[in-house]
């Protein structure tokens, strides 16, 4: 095999060559880092590389020569620019902290070095995660590998665009309004929400938080369940933790759907509506799965209630997380500090009732699912967009409120507490990836995960262009 194209194998077909001893974790790390060397100029996706990166594998290759390899066993990850790696700087894309260089490993980096992945670097994020579109003032913007002029989408932006150019196998993010599963649409990969507390957010100035969480994104959803299977699992670091005991989320992607599958499609959760090519994209795909013998209903649900709901709940997500740097206020961009004063302004009433309605939109959901096995819906209301813009003003010819009106089809998901994958099921006419949204039952991420793998099979997409013609 060429080096050149080991960066596009799935992370999952990479480990069973490692695993045969038919690639060393060297050999990987090195073809990665050429990619990073060939299309990071461009992309602008990781923004700090490790300096132990070929360290760690060459340890990791003389481990192996003794006859252990670990799950993750040379797999290159890149870790999101708001999650602490020990001695690596943690920027948080902002001014305010861009010369951090945290002492300790957050968990979940923990768990992936014991897995025997190598943490190649840290990928870009908007300042403190606040936004749709990845860029900052410390790094500036992350391109979109389909075509640079576009969006990456935002905040797991670099992780995402670091897959789709081979720059990694595995990326490390989180997910707040749609963090992982709006860059996953946009760059054609695979993002996955989990349930809070699936995969443990340590350390967290908010241990209680059950609006963020942190998950998986990656080129396959096989390869998001091979990190699950990784870095899942309870801690007595965090108060929120869901039992993973016999739970193997590589292993229900191969297995596959059950027979008899019932979807429910909606092409419109909440109201703001949809650009007619990525509604024409997600429509193919889902009703494209009764091929499968899948039963495919279209639904009218309305979660348009969950908007106001979301937006307060988000400003007192950043109150408490950015609560012992409030005196920074006025040196935050316009998207943390906007974030913030809104949620000063907030009251308790407003958030009481933000919480009585994240209910009821639950409890539709499960009602829902109670009929369905999943729902599947349009991850993004729009294509992507010109990097420049913070965000579209306009959403299928509709004036957007606030700069993060337009990602409501995923933030109103997020207040259901159900894990919720991003899947590729195809491109619209300009060439970019569109994706769809897969809801499933609680705890039900392995038929989250199942299912997306089929759409990847039915609906492949591709390498982005720039990869195609520069390997």
């Amino acid at each position: 095999m060429s080096s050149s194209s080991i960066p596009d194998l799935s992370a999952s077909d990479i480990r069973r060559l490692v695993g045969r001893r038919e690639l060393s974790p060297v050999e990987v790390v090195e073809a990665c880092l050429a990619r990073v060397e060939r299309f990071n100029p461009t992309v602008n996706a990781v923004v700090t590389l490790s300096e132990r990166a070929l360290d760690d594998a060459r340890a990791l290759e003389r481990e192996a020569a003794q006859g252990r390899i670990r799950p993750l066993c040379g797999l290159p990850v890149g870790i999101k620019d708001v999650t602490p790696v020990a001695g690596l700087r943690t920027t948080y894309g902002s001014p305010i902290t861009a010369e951090h260089v945290p002492d300790e490993d957050a968990l979940v980096v923990q768990r992936l070095r014991e897995a025997g992945a190598v943490i190649l670097g840290k990928t870009n994020c908007p300042e403190f995660a606040a936004g749709g579109n990845t860029f900052n003032e410390v790094f500036g913007c992350t391109r979109n590998p389909w075509n640079p002029a576009r969006s990456a989408g935002g905040s797991t932006g670099g992780g995402a665009a670091a897959l789709a150019t081979g720059m990694i196998a595995l990326g490390e993010g989180t997910d707040l309004g749609g963090s992982l599963r709006i860059p996953a649409s946009f760059c054609g990969v695979v993002g996955l929400r989990p349930c809070a507390g699936l995969v443990p957010t340590w350390p967290s100035d908010w241990p209680w938080d059950t609006l963020q969480v942190t998950g998986a994104i990656a080129r396959t959803a096989e390869d998001v369940g091979l990190m699950l299977d990784a870095v899942a699992g309870p801690s007595d670091l965090s108060p929120i933790s869901q039992p993973t005991a016999g739970r193997a989320f590589a292993a229900a992607v191969t297995a596959g759907i059950h027979p008899g599958l019932r979807l429910a499609y909606c092409a419109d959760l909440i109201g703001i509506g949809v650009d007619p090519d990525v509604e024409r994209v997600c429509r193919a795909a889902a009703f494209g799965l009764r091929q499968l013998g899948v039963t495919v209903e279209e639904v009218a649900l309305d979660l348009s209630a969950g908007r106001d709901a979301f937006l307060a709940l988000r400003g007192l997500w950043f109150v408490v997380q950015m609560h012992r740097r409030l005196e920074h206020l006025d040196e935050f961009g316009p998207n943390v500090a906007g974030n913030i004063r809104a949620g000063l302004k907030t009251t308790v009433a407003e958030l009481g009732k933000a919480e009585q309605v994240r209910a009821r939109v639950r409890e539709k959901l499960l009602d829902l699912l109670s009929r369905f096995d999943h729902l599947v819906t349009p991850a993004m209301a729009v294509p992507p967009f010109p990097v420049e813009q913070n965000y579209p003003e306009t959403v299928a010819g509709r004036k957007m409120e606030t700069y993060v009106d337009w990602i409501a089809p995923t933030f109103v998901l997020s207040l259901t507490g159900l894990p919720v994958g991003a899947v590729p099921c195809g491109l619209d006419p300009e060439g970019l990836p569109v994706g769809l949204q897969i809801v499933g039952r609680p705890l039900g991420e392995e038929a989250v995960l199942a299912l997306a793998g089929k759409v990847q099979e039915v609906c492949p997409i591709g390498l982005p262009p720039m990869v195609q013609s520069g390997r």
